[in-house]
């Protein structure tokens, strides 16, 4: 029963992962956001294959797993996020040199956090919880924006998913969910299905911003034609 629930909550996070960061690019141009997204996916499906396999520690896909969650839990998850929500709470235009950037960061991060993470140890550990807590701390912020906006179910699932969201964040290296097995089964599973909600209430609550800025910029603009009734931005 637990695997099974393991495997819902990856494909879970997979699917919100892969056609959200698509929709992401396709939808809002913002590559920021999407691609990490995107990778989330990739990251999910890898997990997901070596979890099925039962692939030893000694398979590329551990090690990929283990980049693949540092890059994000790093950079990807947090800085890159926070830089691709700018765009709709600031009206901030990131230039390719900052996109390409900020993802050379990730991998550089993400190969030294993971390849090297037994012998940074704690202080390791101690950074991705920071990162996640000052991130959570830009969500809280968006989040009351979507409020003065007027989005307040959109507010409350951002408040709901950020709030689980630290929950994961500070037991994942620090704390075993009681009656876990030594694949922490349990906690992947809270913490896949977590970053699935996550990233599907982020999308939702970006669109409904985006939907409100491009409001704005029509008011402001007289010449410009009136949105369709019904119109729905994707």
């Amino acid at each position: 029963m637990r695997d099974i629930l393991f495997a819902a909550a990856d494909i879970w996070m997979i699917v919100v992962g892969l056609i959200c960061g698509v929709k992401f690019i396709r939808g809002h141009h913002n590559y920021l956001i999407g691609l990490e997204w995107i990778i989330m996916g990739i990251s999910g499906t890898n997990f997901l294959i070596y979890g099925v396999t039962q692939a030893g520690t000694d398979s590329p896909m551990h090690r990929i797993a283990f980049f693949l969650d540092a890059f994000s839990r790093s950079i990807g998850f947090t800085l890159i996020l926070v830089l691709g929500l700018l765009v709709v709470t600031h009206r901030y235009k990131p230039t390719l040199g900052v996109e390409v950037g900020a993802f050379t960061l990730a991998a550089i991060l993400g190969f030294f956090l993971s390849e090297f993470a037994e012998e940074i140890g704690t202080p390791g550990k101690v950074f991705f919880l920071i990162t996640a807590l000052a991130t959570s701390g830009f969500l809280c912020y968006f989040a009351w924006r979507l409020w003065e906006l007027g989005e307040l179910a959109h507010a409350g699932w951002v408040v709901g998913a950020t709030a689980l969201n630290v929950v994961v964040a500070s037991i994942y290296d620090f704390w075993r969910i009681p009656g876990d097995d030594a694949n922490h089964t349990l906690f992947y599973t809270l913490a896949l299905f977590t970053w699935g909600l996550a990233m599907l209430v982020i999308y939702r609550a970006y669109s409904a911003f985006a939907a409100h800025n491009k409001r704005d910029d029509a008011h402001l603009d007289p010449a410009a034609p009136s949105p369709a009734w019904g119109a729905d931005i994707a």
